[in-house]
């Protein structure tokens, strides 16, 4: 299992920085929920982590392993260990359910398709979803199934790091319930590290064990979920009690 920790990272778009010197650990098998309004640099942060933008400065370790400084091979070989949820789903409309799930079991794996296909199954029997799914396209599945599909293809390697990324987002509280306890199930069945990012008070409360609030690009407060309340931090206050003053409202009229 791999530790992550992120030293002075700073991302910048010309002048404006997004994610400025931000410094956070997590610790393997932690589920760590990441809130904070639209805009504050929780999708950039994640993207940073995994490779997709790469950072103006600063590091990402795996284990110690920098991976901005590690090989081509080593990149591989930790990316290896990661699942992402990307925001939306991001399934590939072309592709009927199974090849999606199993993507990077035959890209990247060279598995053959048939033994791909047994697998996809199989993980899509964890998150609910029956064999018929498998033959149908994207399009025939309902957003909440779209929503778990994308899941079961995040979770078909057994990686010991899946990041979810808004993975509640325009659904309905049912749904939102259901994708939050398959989250929870990822973290204590699979035994994996699960980094989520939402603005979704409910889903964090249900799923966290650590939280962490990013404002203007970095770290306003980080704890454990049950002393967010008593919390003595007013970003943390305002945001989790939907108040329409303080810290945050000045600072963005300003």
């Amino acid at each position: 299992m791999t530790n992550i920790k992120i030293e002075n990272l700073t991302k910048a778009f010309g002048d404006r920085k997004v994610i400025n010197n931000l410094n956070m650990e997590i610790k393997k098998g932690e589920s760590l929920v990441i809130i904070g309004g639209s805009g504050t640099g929780k999708s950039v942060l994640i993207k940073n982590m995994i490779g997709i933008m790469h950072p103006t400065s600063g590091k990402v370790y795996y284990d110690n392993l920098s991976f901005y400084d590690a090989s081509k091979e080593e990149r591989k070989e930790i990316m290896s260990k990661i699942g992402v949820c990307f925001q939306g789903g991001a399934l590939f409309d072309s592709m009927l359910i199974w090849e999606n799930v199993a993507f990077v079991l035959t890209h990247h794996q060279k598995m053959p398709a048939k033994k791909a296909k047994e697998i996809a199954i199989e993980t899509l029997a964890l998150v609910g979803l029956n064999s018929d799914v498998a033959d149908l396209y994207p399009s025939e599945l309902s957003g909440g199934m779209q929503k778990r599909a994308s899941i079961t293809r995040a979770i078909a390697t057994n990686p010991e790091i899946i990041f979810f990324d808004e993975p509640t987002s325009g659904l309905d509280p049912i749904n939102t319930n259901l994708i939050s306890d398959l989250i929870i199930k990822c973290s204590k069945e699979l035994g994996s590290t699960t980094i989520t990012i939402t603005h979704d008070m409910n889903g964090a409360k249900r799923v966290a064990n650590k939280v962490a609030m990013l404002y203007k690009g970095n770290i306003v407060w980080e704890g454990n979920k049950e002393n967010m309340e008593s919390a003595d931090n007013p970003y943390l206050q305002q945001f989790i009690n939907g108040k329409t003053t303080g810290p945050i409202e000045v600072e963005v009229r300003a």
